[in-house]
């Protein structure tokens, strides 16, 4: 159909269950959405992936999708092999695939490099084009924010994050807009430099809220093993908002044989989580954040804060479908590409990269955290200020 958006992805990997898989795969496929098959109303014509490897389903999309073709460079699927940009919208998805890792542990996925390459043909071309970016922006604070600062200079829309702040919820709540937020807590699993963004994001796009927006971050200190457990019996977060949070998770592992109050003990907890991880941040403005990394646990992502003027916690679980159905179903990214359908549509991000700027920047500065001994960094880099979207976006359905 004539006027249909044009669409290329740029990805590191293309193989079953990854990201790439995940994203570019509704968009040609199509998802479920609104109880009926939704299919974009735009088109996914060109395709460009760094790794091939044996388990590859980039040729198997190409055969059966013909109006998209796989480019050798991430300029000719821009230009789809012209002089000029000739796209209206980019998927930038580089998660996945075998990248070298740094002494800190970092996975160095190219997506900066990935965004540069982008970013020359716009330059080149003299126009732009939206651009999403999965997870974070890069696993180097000033190649990511050189990444916010590129999209404001050239004026493209850009969008960035995990799949976590648009989700469902257990139950379907939201921060109130403007709340007086105390204190939070996100008590989630996985590991450093990975799931500890999306534990940040759960974090983040609920305390955005608050009264007054994002203000940025002034100090962050991670803590992990028995430096953890000596920040718990210290009581450096809320016990109580820790245990609200607990209590939202699904997947809680009984602490004990028997029917009754699985809720774990201190001891239990000690004996079931070898290896916990905390990161602790204050905003400029005196809010007091915690992300807990609690594998052997949970395996959900669970939510709680303590706002001005009411006598309980507000707590909930950004929900993904019960493991191993995580893996393969994931539903999770259906509400993600509706999003970015939406930016590349009309223009204009879905919800604010100032989120995921700010989280990438939390989540560079934990790993340097317990890189540099478990010391509290300051981090006036971080003066990241933005209000609040008044659609928050997770999924209602």
């Amino acid at each position: 159909m004539p006027n249909r958006p044009k669409i290329a992805a740029i990805t590191t990997i293309y193989h079953p269950y990854a990201h790439t898989q995940h994203i570019v795969d509704r968009f040609l496929e199509g998802y479920g959405w609104a109880g009926r098959h939704h299919h974009p109303p735009m088109d996914l014509v060109s395709l460009y992936v760094d790794q091939v490897r044996e388990n590859d389903l980039s040729r198997d999309r190409a055969a059966r999708f013909p109006g998209m073709k796989i480019y050798p460079t991430v300029a000719e699927a821009l230009t789809l092999g012209g002089d000029s940009l000739q796209v209206d919208g980019v998927l930038l998805v580089g998660e996945h695939g075998e990248y070298p890792a740094n002494e800190k542990g970092q996975r160095l996925y190219p997506r900066y490099e990935l965004f540069r390459e982008i970013v020359e043909v716009y330059e080149a071309s003299g126009r732009s084009a939206p651009i999403f970016n999965d997870k974070h922006l890069s696993w180097n604070w000033d190649w990511a924010r050189e990444m916010y600062d590129t999209s404001r200079r050239l004026g493209f829309a850009f969008m960035a994050g995990s799949s976590l702040p648009v989700t469902w919820r257990t139950p379907s709540v939201d921060m109130p807009l403007h709340a007086g937020v105390e204190e939070a807590v996100c008590v989630c699993y996985g590991g450093v430099d990975s799931y500890d963004f999306h534990g940040l994001e759960t974090l983040q796009c609920m305390v955005e809220r608050r009264k007054g927006g994002e203000a940025g971050v002034a100090w962050l200190h991670a803590r992990r093993g028995e430096a953890f457990w000596e920040a718990w019996h210290d009581e450096v977060w809320s016990r109580e908002l820790f245990e609200a949070a607990l209590c939202r998770s699904h997947t809680l592992k009984p602490s004990r044989d028997g029917f009754n109050n699985i809720f774990p003990t201190i001891n239990e907890m000690k004996r079931m989580v070898e290896d916990p991880v905390a990161y602790t941040y204050e905003h400029r403005d005196g809010l007091k954040c915690t992300m807990v990394l609690f594998n052997g646990l949970v395996e959900d992502f669970n939510f709680a804060a303590r706002i001005a003027g009411r006598s309980e916690p507000l707590s909930t679980q950004m929900y993904l479908p019960m493991p191993p159905a995580r893996t393969t179903l994931a539903n999770f990214f259906s509400p993600q590409v509706n999003n970015v359908e939406q930016m590349f549509l009309t223009g204009e991000a879905a919800y604010p990269v100032e989120r995921t700027l700010l989280t990438t920047g939390l989540t560079a500065a934990g790993v340097d955290s317990l890189h540099e001994g478990q010391v509290r960094l300051e981090t006036p880099h971080l003066d990241v200020a933005y209000p609040a979207p008044e659609n928050s976006t997770f999924w209602r359905y």
